[in-house]
Order: structure tokens, then sequence, then C-alpha cells
């Protein structure tokens, strides 16, 4: 079967054994290009199949998102439904330094699926995991009614987060580098900032990112980060200190309150088509993976979220 790997020739789409061992079995029906992928693909992560961004089916026809969090279900975090902060041994996120789901197939733990809603089309369902990465940023800022809401970066997860929020009953504004991602945002009912937030998202990363977030806070706002950084970041001290300024840490997805934010997201997404028909710019066959990640990488270009399809 084949699965897309970084090579000695770059990311390809190259022929490897079929999965094997305990879990289920699933087909792979799409697969998301993640910004995480990118970079881990640029900085030379070799040895895995890439994918945290996946859905498929079973041989029985049934439909399925792929939550790739692996906990142990057991430790204290775990037990408070924050799995995504599991710290046993074997926590960990298929697709990243193990195998994912970019390729023809994948067998996973039974606990990492999903079943999708009807209306939501399993082409379209790679994006309930950068949506829960969204949802739970948004949720990380425990708004109140009345609070205004900006996010800081146009690409697939700040375009989500304008949803989540919006599905929760707030407004929100984006801050997007290109004309494409402001087309989008307006599609999604978001507008450009004005004026200061309550909560800016910072969905974007980078020194420059973090600076605009601090500027476009109110005094006493909150700052959500859920942009992956990959070194230390530089603090904008004197508006955080000024302003005094809050910063929230948001990572992943929880099954806190009873609810997996999976669920939500997947909900959400299956009433709204508009989201997918926006956040998905390119498809490509999954043995297109050499292009398709060229296109992923190029956001000047045109791309948002780039879909591969085995």
């Amino acid at each position: 079967m084949l699965a897309v790997r970084n090579t000695e020739y770059g990311m390809r789409a190259v022929t490897v054994d079929e999965p094997s061992g305990p879990g289920v079995r699933l087909r792979i029906a799409s697969a998301g290009i993640c910004g995480t992928d990118v970079s881990l693909a640029a900085l030379g992560m070799r040895d895995f199949t890439y994918g945290h961004e996946s859905a498929g089916t079973t041989p029985d026809g049934r439909a399925w998102a792929i939550e790739p969090s692996l906990y142990c279900g057991s430790c204290a975090e775990c037990a408070s439904g924050n799995v995504q902060r599991c710290d046993t041994e074997g926590h960990g996120v298929l697709g990243i330094f193990r195998d994912g789901g970019m390729a023809t197939e994948i067998v996973v733990p039974e606990f990492t699926l999903l079943p999708l809603p009807g209306m939501l089309p399993v082409e379209d369902a790679c994006l309930v995991e950068p949506g829960s990465v969204a949802w739970h940023g948004v949720r990380r800022a425990r708004l109140v009614a009345g609070e205004r809401v900006a996010v800081v970066g146009g690409g697939s997860v700040g375009l989500l987060a304008v949803a989540a929020a919006r599905r929760m009953g707030f407004e929100a504004d984006v801050e997007a580098r290109h004309e494409h991602q402001k087309r989008a945002a307006e599609k999604l009912g978001a507008g450009l900032p004005h004026g200061r937030y309550d909560v800016v998202i910072d969905a974007a990363g980078g020194p420059a990112a973090l600076a605009r977030c601090a500027e476009l806070a109110r005094p006493g706002g909150r700052v959500v980060v859920v942009a992956v950084y990959f070194e230390t970041a530089t603090f904008p001290g004197p508006a955080s200190l000024v302003k005094e300024l809050s910063y929230i840490n948001a990572v992943a997805y929880d099954h806190c309150d009873g609810r997996r934010e999976f669920a939500d997201v997947a909900a959400m997404l299956a009433d709204q088509p508009v989201i997918a028909e926006t956040v998905i710019t390119h498809r490509f066959p999954l043995a297109d993976a050499a292009e398709a990640f060229r296109v992923a990488a190029d956001r000047s270009a045109g791309a948002i979220k780039v879909v591969l399809h085995p």
C-alpha cells in the first residue's frame, strides 16, 4: 500500500507493508496536511508515516474520524478528562513520530474512533482534528457573554477558531496575511480587527503574532496560544506587563465535562457544510503527496487546507 513519508527526495508516497497488529482497520478517505506536518518535514523528521488529521471507513462501510491522541486512560490527567495531558510513557499522537493516516489503510485503537454524523462526508471529516484544536482553544478562553474575540492568523486553525467561536455564540474578527484568507474569513462571518478585544487567539505563531495579539488585547485581556512553537518565543513584555495580560496555552483537545470535543466539532461541520467548502482549498490523490506538500507550504499561492485522498 502507499504511505506518505519523508525521504531523501522529500515528502513522497512510497510503498510500505500493510498495517498489522491489534486494533481496528480503516481504509483512509481523507487526510489533511497540517502546518505541523510541513514544519516536521522541513526539519527532516523521518521514519514514520505522516498524518494526524484523517478519517476513513471500516470494512462494514461505517465512516469515522480518527482522534489521533494516544493516552493511558488511567492517570490523573486522563481521569480528569484532559487526555491530551496524559503523562505516561506511551502518550503520543498518531502521525507524529509514529505511523499516521496519510496512507491507504491504518490500524488504530478503538478508542480513537468517532462515528461521523450522517451529514458530514468522510471526504471532509479530516477537518474534525484541526477543528478540535481550534475548539479547544476557544473553550480555554472561558468566554462570557458580550466578550469580543479576535484571531491572529488566517490559516485553517484560525478560520476554524472563528467557526468555533460563532458556534458558541460569539462574534470573531480575523487578522489574516493573505487576501484569500481574508475572503475565507469573511465567508465564515468574520470581520477585520478594530478596537480592543477581551480574547485574542494566536493561530499564527512567531514573535510578530504574539506582539500583535498583545496589541489587540484590552487591558486585563487574555491571549490564547493555539499555534505550535518549536522554539522559545519572544515575549511581548511591555504591552503584556502594562496591560496585565494573561496567557493561556491550548494543545489538542479534551474529554472534559462528559463531552468529546471531537464530537462537538463533527456536529458543527455536519450542520455547516460551508466550513469545509471554505477551509478545504486543494485536494490531491495520495500518490501526488509531493505536490500536495509543496502547495501546502506556499500559503501565498492560495492554499488553506490541502487534503490527500488515498
